[in-house]
């Protein structure tokens, strides 16, 4: 198990079980250093609209093995644990509550 910091300094789990599941997508393999940096220094933070204890972490990063694409990392909240869900490479931010914009 891996444990990282967001912007706000919380705390947040990444589970070997979680690890494994994002890397069955052979595009994450070059992305996984790249998941505390999204954490760390994201562009968005976006309220899902299905979940509102999950929160979406969105970074661009122009070359990916699939081209430009954001990071999206999303990490459950709760009380006192945040862990993440699973990350994936996506052309655009989903809809929802924007928590937090860069250069605010």
């Amino acid at each position: 198990m891996k444990c990282f910091k967001d912007y706000k300094d919380v705390s947040i789990r990444l589970t070997d079980e979680r690890l494994a599941h994002i890397l069955e997508h052979p595009e994450m393999h070059e992305m996984t250093d790249a998941i505390q940096e999204a954490l760390l220094h994201p562009e968005f933070v976006v309220q899902s609209i299905s979940d509102e204890t999950a929160n979406l972490y969105y970074r661009y990063y122009s070359k990916t093995m699939v081209g430009g694409k954001y990071l999206c990392v999303i990490v459950k909240i709760q009380e006192n644990d945040a862990f993440i869900l699973t990350a994936f490479l996506t052309d655009k931010v989903k809809k929802g509550k924007i928590l937090w914009k860069a250069n605010q």
